[in-house]
């Protein structure tokens, strides 16, 4: 697959933003200023980065409780994503959603979930939303190796296939389930060879590799947009940091931990440009110094943000 120059570019940009707001989120979490719980995607930038680049704004993704790094690459300001997370009136569901909760309809972010599995059927009904209206959007929904174990995957998938919904399910496969592997809680090398009980394509793919992940997913969100309905693709990757801030992760394998790291997606990327001479060490450190500094705004809106009047708790609430 052919990739502009300028595509391959905005790709690593959107990875070394992730990280730089994960990495910012972490200091922030670790000094007090973020309340409740966040779940990190560094070490998996490459799978949101990936599939999202083929999506439009008017197409539509369903995230997770490690959903930040799916928002920034559909186009979320880190801003009102930094005062999300603070709790602050100026975030984008005004300080009541959170990490594991937000969202953002204007371009298509449909919302993070707290509830593993829950964002499976919601895409669904995106899917059918936009088969009943009759247009070509596409819904991309993301999703963990232990949602893949719940009952509403395999609802929200059978039922997507049955009426050939152009939604495309990716399963970020980090190996953990919290602290539970998945060599305990599956009994199949392949969350995708699920696929066949449905009628529909399933995937393997190299989650650490950008790529690859873009070529895979830009092969499926085709096939939906041009109706003939759903895939299921497995990214497999993997998580640098605990289940949540504050977890230590010390139920993984060292060993593991080591190896994983070594593939880091966002240095294996930058050697691959490099290699193609498609970018320069001196555009990459560029890159990085727009990241930092974007960060640093963020913080300082996040900060000098006030937070919402204890009246506005019933506010904008729907059930």
């Amino acid at each position: 697959m052919s990739i502009a120059k300028e595509k391959l570019i905005a790709m690593y940009r959107t990875m070394v933003r992730i990280r730089r707001f994960e990495e910012r989120i972490a200091q922030e979490f670790a000094d007090g200023n973020i309340p409740g719980s966040v779940h990190l995607y560094i070490g998996e930038e490459a799978v949101a980065t990936g599939a999202i680049a083929h999506l439009r704004k008017d197409d539509y993704i369903m995230s997770t409780h490690r959903g930040h790094g799916h928002l920034i690459a559909k186009g979320g300001e880190t801003a009102k994503m930094m005062a999300e997370l603070f709790a602050k009136k100026t975030g984008y569901c005004l300080g009541k959603g959170g990490s594991m909760h937000i969202a953002n309809i204007d371009i298509g972010m449909l919302g993070a979930a707290g509830i593993v599995g829950s964002g499976i059927p919601i895409a669904t009904g995106a899917g059918l939303s936009a088969k009943l209206r009759g247009t070509d959007q596409v819904t991309i929904c993301f999703f963990g190796d232990g949602a893949s174990n719940i009952g509403r995957f395999h609802e929200g998938i059978n039922l997507a296939s049955v009426w050939c919904l152009p939604v495309v399910f990716i399963c970020e496969n980090n190996l953990w389930a919290v602290s539970v592997s998945t060599s305990c809680s599956l009994n199949i090398a392949n969350i995708a060879d699920r696929a066949i009980g449905y009628g529909i394509p399933g995937v393997v793919v190299d989650g650490m590799d950008v790529m690859a992940v873009y070529e895979a997913a830009g092969e499926a969100v085709s096939r939906a947009r041009s109706g003939k309905g759903p895939t299921l693709i497995e990214a497999k990757t993997y998580r640098f940091r605990g289940h949540f801030e504050g977890d230590a992760g010390n139920y993984r394998p060292k060993e593991e931990i080591e190896e994983w790291l070594k593939r880091d997606p966002i240095k294996l990327y930058k050697e691959k440009l490099l290699e193609m001479r498609v970018l320069t060490e001196k555009q990459a450190e560029e890159i990085d110094k727009k990241a930092l500094a974007e960060m640093d705004e963020a913080v300082k809106f996040a900060k000098e943000s006030p937070f919402p009047e204890p009246e506005e708790a019933l506010e904008n609430v729907y059930s």
